[in-house]
Parts: structure tokens; C-alpha cells; sequence
């Protein structure tokens, strides 16, 4: 098994597959957009199935693709099989803003995907193409709604920005009513390429207290372990409601992630800086065991939770989620 510097089991990979993405969503990334990296710099598809293996081997059972968008990987689905074929990965899960991925659920029915991270910052069309300056809400949609009949778990995220969609919040809490989904609304991170908007910040809190206006009866529920959001259950829903304070930073006490972005860069903590890069190490035709040697020497290091994490930075925190994996 795979063990940080404070004793907590690492069982949970989020990898990462590409740093491209079809939204330029404001909260992640500037308008004109980020400079994409050419692909010889990402990981190749072998190597990410190499890195699976050899991670499965020190414990990991559990992993989240992520991106950019990883629909935009033309060998995803085929990358999702390899994945499923290794020994000791029980559950893969996915993370996507849904525009691109109704074509392939059968897919992802037959592969196993555990449940799908659907991103969906509005519910009103206008202020969604405002958000992401694309035109694609009911492509979103409709992803949405093949996933629950396909009775694959969906997972909702809305990132909540003052002045841009916090009106949303009980519309979207009113959508876990007559479908079994799980809604969840997200601080706002500095990860977006130009760093903090902390004017007028909606905090877990205060996301909380937006909720129980309407819906005073709402009550917190056990949250499953490692969990990065808080959960809570309103009478007669179907769905639950989740907060995850993102900024806030309360969950780190649990914290069994690493994560691998496109470039093969090893991330200990999201507000870390890159520990070291994995590709690198393949390149250079290191043996498995030295590699996972690294790995295990990195997480030896890792900042008890994200606000040392954060401290210990050599540079601010201001790159784009979409580089380093959502």
C-alpha cells in the first residue's frame, strides 16, 4: 500500500488524459483560452496504461479520468477498457462537461463506469453560454438524461460565482427532487489562470444557508469515506444534495488522492506544486520499482493539508484546472 507522510492510505488516482477542452468556461480558464501543449509532451496511451499498472501494484483501486474534456481523446474508450482489464482497479470513474459524451454511454455501460461527474454551472441556457462562451447546453442535457436511464450514477457539479449563477442554486438543488441524482454545488477555486475572485465568495456555508431558505428541513447524511463533499438529504427527493468547500479546504483530514495530469506531472496535493514527472521517468527507461520508489519518496513529503500545501508553493496559485486535471 501507498502512504502519505501522515499515515493516510493513497488508494485513489485521478489521471488526467488530455489538457484540451471544447468550453472556455471563465472560472477555469481566460477567454482566449490556454496555450495547448503539442502531443508528444502529453502522455502517450501506453504510458498511461503502464502507469495504471504499476500503480494498481502499490494499492491504487479506485480512478477518476479527468481532463480538459477526455472526450476529446479519440482513444478514450479504448483507454477505458485497457484500465478495466487491470488486476486490483475496482472502480473507474469519469468526469466530463457532457458535450461530446451521449455517443458513447453504451460504452461506458458495458465498460463499467462506476458514476459520471457531469459539470453544469446553470440550468438556464443563457447564463450556461455566458459561463462557458459555447452554446451547448442541451447537449449537456441530454447526456444527462441517457445517463440515468442507462442507471449509470450522476453526479452534478456547479461551481457557484457571485454574480454569475449563484440565482441557480435552488433551481438545481429542485432538480435531485424527481431524479435520483446527486447535485452538488462547489466553491470557487483559484485555479483558472488568473488567480482569486474572492469579492462577494460563496463559501460552504453560506451555499448551506442559500439551500435551507427554501428547503429548512434539510439534514446532513453519512458521508462516504474519503468523501470531498458534505451530503445532505431533503424529504421525498429522490437525489441528494453536496457541498464540496473546494477553497475551504475541510475534507484534506482524509485525503487519499494523487493526481497525474496530461503532461505525467505527479501532483501530491491540488494546491501543491508538481512533486515529479512520470513521463520523464518512462522516457528514461526507468524500471517499474524505481519509479514507484519516487512515488513513494513524493507522498513522504506531502503537506499535511492544502492550505501548507499552498504555503510551501513556489510559485501562486493560478494555473488552469484544465492543465492539471478537474
Amino acid at each position: 500500500m501507498l502512504f502519505d507522510s501522515h499515515g493516510r492510505i493513497i488508494n485513489y488516482l485521478r489521471l488526467a488524459v488530455t489538457d484540451r477542452c471544447n468550453l472556455r468556461c471563465f472560472y477555469c480558464m481566460p477567454a482566449e483560452g490556454i496555450k495547448y501543449l503539442p502531443k508528444p509532451h502529453l502522455l502517450s496511451f501506453e504510458e498511461m496504461i503502464r502507469l495504471c499498472n504499476l500503480l494498481a501494484e502499490m494499492g491504487i483501486s479506485k480512478i477518476r479520468i479527468t481532463g480538459g474534456e477526455p472526450f476529446l481523446r479519440k482513444d478514450l474508450i479504448q483507454l477505458l477498457w485497457k484500465i478495466s482489464a487491470i488486476e486490483g482497479i475496482n472502480q473507474i470513474h469519469l468526469t466530463t462537461n457532457g458535450v461530446l459524451t451521449a455517443p458513447h454511454i453504451k460504452d461506458l455501460t458495458k465498460i463499467g463506469i462506476k458514476s459520471v461527474n457531469l459539470s453544469l454551472d446553470s440550468l438556464d441556457p443563457k447564463r450556461f453560454k455566458e459561463i462557458t462562451r459555447t452554446d451547448t447546453f442541451s447537449a449537456v442535457w441530454e447526456t444527462m438524461e441517457k445517463l440515468l436511464e442507462a442507471d449509470i450514477a450522476v453526479k452534478t457539479n456547479m461551481v457557484v460565482m457571485a454574480n454569475k449563477n449563484h440565482e441557480d442554486i435552488l433551481p438545481m438543488v429542485a432538480l435531485a427532487k424527481d431524479k435520483k441524482i446527486n447535485v452538488r454545488f462547489i466553491e470557487e477555486m483559484p485555479f483558472n489562470g488568473e488567480g482569486m475572485r474572492e469579492t462577494d465568495f460563496w463559501s460552504y456555508h453560506k451555499i448551506l444557508s442559500e439551500i435551507k431558505t427554501v428547503y429548512p428541513d434539510i439534514e446532513a447524511i453519512e458521508n462516504e469515506q474519503n468523501s470531498t463533499s458534505i451530503n445532505f438529504k431533503i424529504p421525498d427527493f429522490k437525489g441528494n444534495v453536496g457541498i464540496i468547500p473546494a477553497f475551504s479546504r475541510t475534507f484534506c483530514g482524509t485525503c487519499n488522492r494523487l493526481r497525474i495530469t496530461p503532461t505525467g506531472d505527479l501532483k501530491t496535493c491540488l494546491y501543491a506544486d508538481n512533486a515529479l514527472n512520470i513521463r520523464d521517468l518512462m522516457r528514461e527507461h526507468k524500471s517499474d520499482e524505481q519509479i514507484k520508489d519516487m512515488i513513494k519518496l513524493a507522498f513522504k513529503n506531502k503537506a499535511k493539508d492544502g492550505f501548507e500545501a499552498e504555503k510551501e508553493r513556489k510559485s501562486s496559485v493560478h494555473e488552469s484546472m484544465t492543465t492539471i486535471g478537474g
